[in-house]
């Protein structure tokens, strides 16, 4: 890393406020060739940055922060320009002629302090799910991940897993010797099949995980001209799905994200279903059938005034709305639906988004739990569950291949905060980083 790399940090143009960011072995040629003179670190100071023929580029507040206490490890200087598109401009291309001075990539710096040891990669992962926080739920839980949690956890089941291997190697390689009794490793299988258990329970979480990340998954599904566009349309407050009194007019799947009680609802209008559909439709009614199939809850919509019955996915919460309640030429029976709603009026509308806001916390409810929160974890966490699995229970394996796999089932454990062998991986972990983080 002898390059010093730069980049505007603080986001669009213009702006009140502009932040370079600069970090590497020249930061502090670059600060005293703009500023004149290097500032006191961690200390805010007021310089007029001048480029390499003497002329004025801006008054600036100019900041250094020494390394290896920074936030890459290196050391690391800020700009805070004013934040007009040609201020800036005219300090990126000063900086890009200093020798070996270049524009950062995506994640660059975050990608320096992961290799500068200043966290690990779950701890890199949690920082960018913080910059993309949508909600409260999302926010409180990548800052909670952003803790060094979850490698105290991992490090702990490696920890394990190399006490066990120990373990049986001094049996394999000193059972001659009279301070090594018998069997010693013996004594090892039962801390190990407590650990596989522990994996897979910590595996199972993910979902939770999922919820807060992506989003709790609502599929309005129902006949045609039910209202389900109506309905997305009134819990949306703005028009996203078209909306006529002809049945079938929505032949895709729409979406719409909602912050509902601080976590992020996806919710999903759906062609209608219905028997002898056309073409077009019926690709419309098989996306809508595979939407419904991965969803956390269905919204069983109904004409209450002439319901149509739609068959649901099994195994999937749902909830039957009666709609059209302002068009009802009778008293309806309580008991007969879920919700008696009008899309159109936004009658009964606050007590369903109520009952989604309830389900939806609670599918987070175990949020503060230490949980997997990437695909890649599970991944690797499954896998060193059955390399734990496989050397617990296949008893008729030589010591010398149980203790292998607990080896690989340890490396599996290394990869998800980086110890061990992930430098393939960085490239698709860090490229995910605005540029200038």
């Amino acid at each position: 890393m002898r390059e010093t790399i730069f980049a505007l940090s603080s986001g669009a143009l213009p702006s009140g406020v502009a932040v370079v960011r600069l970090s590497g072995p020249g930061t502090c040629f670059a600060l005293e060739a703009l500023a004149g003179k290097l500032p006191e670190p961690r200390h805010a100071t007021l310089r007029t940055l001048r480029d390499s023929r003497g002329g004025i580029l801006d008054r600036s507040l100019v900041l250094f922060f020494p390394g290896p206490e920074s936030f890459t490890g290196e050391d690391c200087g800020e700009l805070h320009l004013h934040g007009g598109r040609a201020v800036v401009q005219a300090v990126l291309e000063t900086l890009s002629g200093y020798p070996d001075f270049r524009l950062a990539e995506a994640g660059e710096f975050t990608r320096r302090a992961f290799l500068n040891g200043k966290f690990d990669l779950t701890e890199a992962e949690a920082l960018s799910d913080l910059i993309s926080a949508e909600t409260e739920a999302q926010r409180r839980f990548a800052l909670a991940n952003a803790e060094s949690r979850h490698r105290a956890l991992y490090d702990g089941w490696r920890k394990t897993l190399i006490h066990a291997r120990a373990m049986i190697e001094a049996e394999l390689d000193f059972s001659d010797e009279e301070d090594v009794p018998g069997s010693v490793a013996e004594r090892v299988w039962e801390e190990i099949a407590e650990l596989r258990s522990s994996l897979e329970r910590h595996a199972a979480g993910y979902r939770t995980a999922e919820i807060i990340r992506e989003g709790f998954r609502v599929v309005i599904l129902g006949a045609p001209n039910a209202g389900k566009s109506s309905l997305l349309n009134m819990l949306a407050r703005r028009d996203i799905a078209i909306v006529t009194e002809e049945p079938g007019t929505t032949r895709d799947v729409l979406e719409a994200a909602l912050d509902v009680g601080g976590v992020k609802v996806i919710m999903t209008d759906t062609a209608g279903i219905r028997e002898n559909p056309g073409r077009v439709e019926a690709l419309g009614i098989d996306r809508a059938i595979d939407r419904a199939r991965e969803a956390d809850l269905i919204l069983l919509l109904e004409d209450c005034n002439a319901p149509v019955r739609v068959r649901l996915p099994e195994g999937i919460p749902h909830r039957r709305i009666g709609n059209k309640l302002d068009l009802a030429e009778k008293t309806l029976h309580p008991g007969h639906y879920d919700f008696l709603i009008s899309a159109h009026t936004g009658e009964g509308i606050d007590r369903l988004l109520s009952e989604v806001r309830e389900l939806a916390v609670q599918a987070t409810s175990n949020a503060g739990e230490t949980l997997p929160f990437r695909e890649r974890h599970v991944q690797l966490i499954l896998d060193a569950a059955k390399h734990v699995d496989t050397a617990a229970t296949q008893t008729s394996l030589p010591l010398e291949v149980r203790a292998e796999e607990l080896r690989l089932a340890g490396d599996a454990l290394g990869r998800i905060s980086g110890t061990i062998d992930v430098e393939d991986l960085l490239d698709t972990i860090f490229s995910q980083f605005c540029i200038g983080k």
